[in-house]
């Protein structure tokens, strides 16, 4: 069974890709990570606010006088909320690289150009294989145009493009006027990799403290509907690689994935609930369905079952939304 794959430039020996998360920052869970067959890993995500931090010493300046109104100190988060700073994730790249054989992937989280640009010069030169860029942007003001959301990415993208060799990745939200276009404004900047995509965590209310209150709910299988539409829809239409994320669980969802045209499908929430051996049982049940149904390779599979190669290709579009809803019968 040959499960190879390639992304960003990279052949990989599957497609199964931890993303990025807390499982990351340690070392030996990396170690793990390649023991268990992870075929490259995505480090956890340096923050925007980090960068910012480091070079304004930005918590001094929030924070002082905040006694007067002590319910202020909770706008910013603390140094130490942050696991690693700027400096020490350069370090752990470094780290990282040493310990595995596998593609290491360095992960920037932010909104704006800020010290992306020399950051992302700075992990090149650390040793990272390649860029995630994590754009995290939830736009708030009501007179911000949709062409201005769009070309926040597009100047991102372009900015880090500028200043590194290493393929780059970008990480985004499917809420765009038009994804299809957002995609190929994307592909035609010059991004290496789409990667479908990005949950936006949700607050939550203590109706006791009335407080908002972050709360992380982890993807459960049904998450991975979103990015399996959209991978499906630009198979073909782009030159990006595309990588899956969100909902992926099982050797159902990667196989699901791969067949709408996934690059790799990338594991977080199946890894934090039932630990880093779990790539070992996914990779096993892909191997298991292919030579159940005599598929010899991921190359043979993928893209087959897109848009652009099933009989029905209105099965991505509103035709099919409407007999959907008309097939429906409640228990």
């Amino acid at each position: 069974m040959d499960l190879t794959t390639t992304y960003l430039g990279m052949t990989l020996r599957s497609p199964l890709v931890p993303s990025a998360s807390p499982l990351s920052e340690d070392l030996d869970s990396i170690r793990r990570m390649e023991d268990a067959g992870a075929a490259a890993v995505v480090l956890y995500s340096l923050f925007e606010e980090q960068l910012v931090l480091d070079k304004y010493e930005l918590h001094h300046h929030l924070t002082e006088g905040t006694e007067s109104y002590a319910e202020a100190l909770s706008y910013f988060p603390e140094p130490t909320d942050f696991h690693l700073g700027p400096e020490g994730y350069l370090e752990h790249i470094r780290k990282a690289k040493a310990a595995v054989g596998i593609p290491v992937v360095a992960s920037l989280n932010g909104t704006s150009l800020g010290g992306w640009t020399s950051y992302a010069k700075q992990m090149q030169e650390a040793g990272a294989d390649a860029l995630e860029l994590n754009v995290y942007y939830i736009p708030t003001n009501p007179q911000q145009s949709a062409e201005q959301v769009e070309q926040t990415y597009l100047d991102i993208l372009q900015a880090v493009k500028a200043v590194v060799t290493i393929p780059v990745a970008l990480k985004l939200g499917p809420f765009f006027s038009n994804m299809a276009r957002m995609a190929r404004l994307l592909d035609e900047a010059g991004a290496n990799a789409l990667v479908l995509f990005n949950r936006f965590y949700q607050p939550d209310i203590d109706l006791e403290a009335l407080e908002v209150r972050p709360h992380v709910l982890l993807s459960t299988p049904q998450a991975m509907r979103l990015p399996l539409t959209w991978i499906a829809i630009l198979y073909g239409r782009i030159r990006a690689d595309m990588a899956a994320t969100s909902g992926v669980h099982a050797a159902e969802d990667v196989i699901k994935l791969l067949m709408v045209g996934a690059n790799v499908t990338m594991l977080c929430s199946a890894l934090l609930q039932r630990g880093i051996e779990h790539i070992r049982t996914v990779e096993q049940g892909v191997r298991d369905w292919m030579e159940t149904h005599e598929y010899r390779s991921v190359r043979q599979m993928r893209g087959s079952m897109s848009q652009k190669n099933v009989a029905d290709a209105s099965a991505f579009e509103r035709a099919h939304y409407i007999s959907s809803l008309h097939s429906y019968k409640p228990e």
